[in-house]
């Protein structure tokens, strides 16, 4: 199913500013582009876009109360940069299985200041000498890597938020692993 299609029919007859989660798993993007999406989504918290062969965020649209972003499972190599800019209160965000390669490319989630929750699992990066080591000093705001803090301790076992608000445990929802 086309990605704009399953928008209208995730809708559910409700308008686009008044939806909170948005699930597009497993839909076909156009040419690895997001479409469909659009600035009146303005009150999404949850987007999830696994599977869907991404391969750019180019046209992302600005979701400035976006929290979670689930994006596991395309062919995104880069173009990180967009995040921070269109969604800069994102806590939680599931690369697993992109084609991320380098500490280049995930240099540009420093700006993402309200980071706790980064996941790369499957990706070529997690192959680099000191991939945990030098991630956590990259991103410096982040708690969880891969569902794990600094010390190798899991994630609470909870697919809500904690007391402060914050996104804590990688959801492998419709994922591939």
């Amino acid at each position: 199913m086309e990605m704009k299609k399953r928008i209208n029919l995730e809708l559910r007859n409700q308008a686009p500013e008044e939806v909170t989660e948005l699930v597009l798993d497993n839909c076909r993007s156009s040419n690895g582009e997001i479409e469909g999406l659009n600035d009146s989504f303005k009150e999404l918290e949850f987007l999830s876009m696994a599977n869907v062969q991404l391969t750019s965020l180019a046209k992302l649209p600005t979701l400035s109360k976006l929290r979670k972003l689930e994006l596991s499972d395309n062919i995104i190599s880069g173009g990180l940069e967009v995040l921070a800019e269109r969604c800069p209160n994102l806590t939680y965000l599931n690369l697993s299985g992109n084609k991320i390669k380098d500490l280049g490319t995930v240099e540009a989630l420093q700006n993402l200041k309200n980071l706790k929750s980064l996941d790369l699992f499957s990706c070529e990066i997690t192959n680099l000498e000191d991939y945990r080591d030098s991630i956590f000093d990259l991103l410096q705001q982040i708690t969880y890597l891969d569902g794990f803090d600094q010390e190798d301790n899991e994630a609470p076992d909870s697919e809500d938020e904690d007391d402060e608000g914050n996104f804590m445990k990688p959801i492998y929802r419709n994922s591939f692993l």
